[in-house]
């Protein structure tokens, strides 16, 4: 009869209880998940402002007086706000008594919380000068802001996009059409009415053949 006994020589298994490895496996997965730390505090959004003070301040006080309602530095950039009615009259006196030549940019941001939703931003640089500044100006919903068209050929685009991108619309522009969006699309987009998604949902599913938040 064959022997069937085992060696003596083979070591038993421990019992499985006794395990270190898979009693540390089990311990691993039943330890509770690592909370996350908690999200920083958002930054308070105010901007704080300091007094523009020297020649130009002082210049342009005394031509538009009161029209200008505030001279400030934010951030070391220097900006004036004025009423809307007089921010032609400035960017020309800017343009032709003070040497800023150059429409860097001009845009606008929505406050829909406010009597005056629309903030109107001109940003110009004199290259004689070195100097860039910012004129703004609030705007309401469905007034008109002067197009300045005459004084800088960039306006045109620029005033363009605006209009397109806010609605806004900008007096005696000689082709005041969109130019980035089709003329028949509904809506402008950089207003804080809606979402992204929510983009003239018709338009993009008759023409992209999407729903828009795909």
């Amino acid at each position: 009869m064959p022997d069937t006994s085992q060696p003596d020589n083979i070591p038993e298994s421990p019992p499985q209880g006794n395990n270190p490895a898979a009693t540390e496996a089990k311990q691993t997965i039943a330890s509770p998940p690592v909370k996350a730390p908690p999200l920083p505090k958002k930054k308070d959004t105010e901007m704080i402002t300091s007094a523009w003070e020297g020649a130009l301040p002082t210049f342009l006080k005394e031509r538009f007086g009161d029209q200008i309602l505030q001279f400030a530095k934010y951030q070391e950039q220097d900006f004036l706000v004025a009423g809307i009615d007089a921010t032609y009259g400035i960017l020309e006196t800017l343009r032709d008594d003070q040497a800023f030549d150059y429409l860097v940019d001009l845009t606008a941001v929505h406050w829909p919380e406010k009597e005056q939703q629309f903030e109107i931003i001109w940003i110009l640089y004199s290259f004689q000068k070195n100097i860039r500044i910012r004129v703004k100006a609030e705007i309401a919903e469905g007034a008109k802001a002067p197009s300045v068209t005459s004084l800088y050929s960039a306006a045109n685009w620029l005033e363009r996009e605006v209009y397109d991108m806010f609605g806004i619309e900008f007096e005696n522009h000689p082709d005041l059409k969109r130019i980035l969006l089709p003329d028949e699309w509904e809506g402008f987009p950089l207003r804080k009415e809606h979402g992204l998604i929510q983009q003239d949902e018709q338009w993009v599913r008759e023409n992209l053949k999407i729903e828009s938040a795909q």
